[in-house]
């Protein structure tokens, strides 16, 4: 079913709070809305870009070398999206640094080339690709949303809250795993709530 394709990797899915795929860059670049947004962005082109190639030629590559194949494939993805922006978003590009790069190795879009685009049409394999990456992006937002509200009290790295004294550890690198570690109990709580229905 199509719908189900693209709506799997929002929520049921989601790479982040379901499948526990990604933390690292979830951790590292959700410390404002724009690096967040960037990244998400970034993941997202290449999952549906890989997903795409890699359904139209899955026939013509051996099993033996596929692996490596898809490897290419992705970092050719992943090459466009960072010269992209360093060319267009310098800033952005530099705040996040290496870890544009490291999306070649991120777990949720070799995992998606192998587990699905490597055996769905093409069609299929970029709903999948667009609904990973949408719940990628969101996961993103949300830890970043919290971090950057709570520890620093900006949003888009504009004050918000007037007199309000941030909690600076939010901001900082544990922060990224006390937002995270709180979410994916308050996530796994609700499932455990809505099976228990």
């Amino acid at each position: 079913m199509p719908l189900d394709d693209l709506t799997k990797g929002i929520v049921r899915s989601n790479p982040v709070f379901v499948l526990l795929l990604g933390i690292c860059p979830t951790l590292a670049t959700s410390g404002s809305l724009q690096t967040a947004l960037a990244m998400g962005l970034a993941a997202t082109f290449v999952l549906v870009s890989s997903n795409i190639v890699v359904s139209t030629i899955r026939g013509a590559i051996p099993k033996g070398v596929r692996i490596p194949c898809y490897i290419v494939i992705i970092a050719t993805f992943v090459t466009m999206a960072d010269l992209f922006l360093q060319g267009y978003a310098p800033g952005v590009s530099e705040e996040i640094g290496i870890f544009i790069p490291l999306i070649v190795v991120n777990c949720i879009i070799l995992g998606r080339a192998e587990a699905f685009a490597s055996k769905n049409g093409v069609g299929a394999s970029a709903l999948d690709g667009i609904g990973m990456g949408l719940g990628f992006t969101g996961a993103l937002l949300l830890v970043s949303f919290i971090r950057e509200l709570v520890g620093k009290g900006t949003l888009w790295g504009h004050p918000v809250l007037p007199g309000y004294n941030p909690i600076a550890v939010i901001a900082s690198a544990p922060g990224a795993f006390l937002v995270l570690g709180f979410l994916l109990g308050l996530f796994n709580w609700l499932g455990a709530l809505r099976k228990a229905q």
